[in-house]
């Protein structure tokens, strides 16, 4: 539904910190599925750990975040302009669990609903997995505001 091209047009991050990498299905104001392909050049490897590379917890999350992201501003009407002058904070992350690791050659899939919507303000149900096995979850908070 949206390749890296398309989701770079929303969001403002870039290389190392763009964490989704295609979006497979949308529906404003209500869900959305994407996915990081994650592969042993990953930066954060070189440190975590070393001989025993494991993806960090807060990469997984943040990836949920931008997720989430893509979905509030893509649901807020706004036009590809308004959108070049938007940003999204992140007020809260709660909840948060992590019940797998996520290793090299693994594919995260972000499942994330929508529990609130309003005009600036977005409460998300986050979830990740890899193979259908849920790897990790929170709640997240997060206000659009202007850049």
């Amino acid at each position: 539904m949206l390749d890296i091209i398309e989701i770079q047009k929303i969001l403002p991050h870039r290389y190392p910190l763009l964490l989704v990498d295609r979006v497979t299905s949308m529906e404003l104001g209500k869900d959305i599925v994407a996915y990081k392909n994650i592969s042993i050049s990953e930066p954060a490897f070189q440190g975590h750990f070393p001989g025993h590379p494991i993806y960090p917890g807060v990469m997984i999350l943040e990836g949920m975040a931008q997720a989430g992201g893509i979905l509030a501003l893509k649901s807020a009407g706004l036009s590809e302009e308004e959108m070049q002058s938007k940003v999204i904070y992140f007020m809260s992350i709660d909840n948060a669990k992590f019940r797998l690791p996520v290793k090299p050659g693994d594919v995260l899939e972000y499942r994330i609903a929508v529990i609130k919507l309003r005009k600036n303000l977005i409460v998300l149900d986050g979830k990740a997995y890899v193979n259908d096995n849920l790897v990790s979850e929170a709640e997240l908070k997060a206000m659009v505001m202007d850049k």
